[in-house]
């Protein structure tokens, strides 16, 4: 099985099956209820001779009591009472002439609604099957034994990857688990299945119209377990299961993906800008502003890691004074190749806050739709209520085409629209950051 991220799996299995020489009409049971049956491809490997495909269909209408009723719609059934005193049976012959939102039954001469007791059907329609089954018309020139390979593509299967990281007492170093969640909703299960997981955004033809079914899960706790085999595939990565392992029907599984520990970590608190106050007079522009609190670490081999990370949830812990893991925050991971950084913000920062206004507005030149330039002040006020000493990025986006003309500390121009102060903030103390920017547009 090679699985997909976004609902899509490729099922190839083989299959033992006696066949007479000619003309075959075979009924592949246990296929999965989602499968696209344009896609399959059955083909024999065992032994020589010719072989090819008359016709084939995908049965899917499940055998329950309300699509047997529908099915005998203008058909004869037989109702069968019992006398509340005696308990005898007897046997009555009716039509049914109808199953929507209930029954309705000719029988004699009137007309039932409702079931005035036990219906019996003489038989299952042969296109009502108890699981979802491929029937194939094929012609074989061999009689006996053929080894069958059958191959598709289906949905309700997915998996994603989901991580867990555990920051160490100072905030710079973690230990990161990854771990790999399927679902399998495709209606069918699958034993002992070879398992390959392929990352990466596939291109897809989206069909107009999709089956909606209901997902039911049971969760299964992660174990220790070696981590999968990575290789590259096209333009993607394709993750090995080593072992085989069999995914039940409606079942959630967890297998192990990657292990690394002792991970570098840069821990960095943010307060991040707007650029709309550098178009007009605003005056106050927030009290008891949040600072974000973001971690970042590399995804190299030095840093213990090394590997391509599929996207998936970072989950990060941290264990207090009691020796117990705290959860302190998650964020989304992307795909990420090899050598590239990951950067995760886990929330806002308790003990830190600002204040920010805009102390000077002017307009200095411009008329009409362009050639405008404005010249603008701010401060931001700081405060650090931690008993250690913090750095503070103060992160401004800046329209147009932009100058700091005065400053209290020296800036960083990150990008053509970004201007980065780095502000130390004492302990339990306060810092203030001032600047002036013109713009022009």
């Amino acid at each position: 099985m090679t699985i997909y991220n976004e609902d899509l799996a490729l099922v190839r299995e083989q299959r033992q099956v006696s066949l007479d020489a000619g003309e075959n009409l075979l009924a592949l049971r246990e296929v999965s209820a989602a499968m696209r049956p344009e896609t399959a491809l059955l083909r024999k490997l065992q032994p020589a001779g010719k072989f090819f495909l008359i016709e084939q269909n995908f049965d899917f209408d499940l055998l329950t009591p309300q699509k047997l009723l529908e099915k005998y719609v203008g058909r004869k059934v037989q109702v069968v009472r019992s006398h509340p005193q005696t308990g005898a049976e007897t046997l009555e012959s009716a039509t049914v002439l109808a199953a929507n939102n209930g029954v309705v039954l000719a029988m004699g001469d009137r007309i039932e609604t409702g079931v005035p007791g036990r219906l019996v059907y003489p038989d299952v329609p042969a296109n009502l099957r108890d699981r979802p089954t491929l029937v194939v018309q094929l012609h074989t020139e061999a009689a006996g034994e053929h080894l069958l390979e059958l191959s598709y593509l289906t949905g309700g299967l997915a998996w994603q990857a989901d991580y867990v990281a555990e920051l160490n007492a100072a905030d710079d170093r973690l230990d990161l688990s990854g771990w790999v969640t399927l679902s399998n909703r495709s209606g069918t299960g699958y034993r002992n299945a070879r398992l390959q997981l392929v990352a990466g955004d596939v291109h897809r033809v989206r069909p107009e119209m999709r089956m909606a079914r209901d997902m039911l899960a049971e969760k299964a706790m992660p174990m220790a377990a070696p981590q999968m085999k990575e290789e590259g595939l096209f333009e993607y990565h394709l993750y090995s299961l080593d072992r085989p392992t069999t995914i039940r029907e409606n079942q959630s599984k967890q297998v192990a993906l990657l292990s690394a520990s002792e991970v570098p970590v840069h821990k960095e608190f943010r307060l991040q800008g707007s650029d709309y106050y550098y178009r007009s007079s605003y005056g106050d522009l927030g009290q008891k502003l949040k600072v974000g609190v973001f971690i970042e670490f590399a995804n190299r081999e030095e840093s213990g890691l090394g590997l391509p990370l599929p996207k998936g949830t970072v989950r990060v812990y941290k264990r207090d004074s009691g020796g117990n893991a705290q959860f302190v925050g998650e964020d989304r991971l992307d795909h990420t190749p090899k050598n590239e950084r990951v950067r995760l913000k886990l929330g806002e920062a308790f003990d830190l806050s600002a204040d920010k206004k805009q102390t000077d507005f002017r307009k200095l030149g411009g008329s009409g739709r362009y050639n405008y330039v404005f010249e603008s002040a701010y401060r931001i006020d700081l405060r650090n209520a931690k008993q250690e000493a913090v750095t503070i990025r103060v992160v401004e986006p800046m329209p147009g085409d932009w100058e700091v003309v005065e400053e209290s500390l020296p800036h960083q121009k990150a990008t053509a629209g970004t201007a980065i102060w780095e502000v130390e903030v004492p302990a339990e103390g306060e810092a203030a950051l001032t600047y002036r920017v013109r713009v022009r547009y």
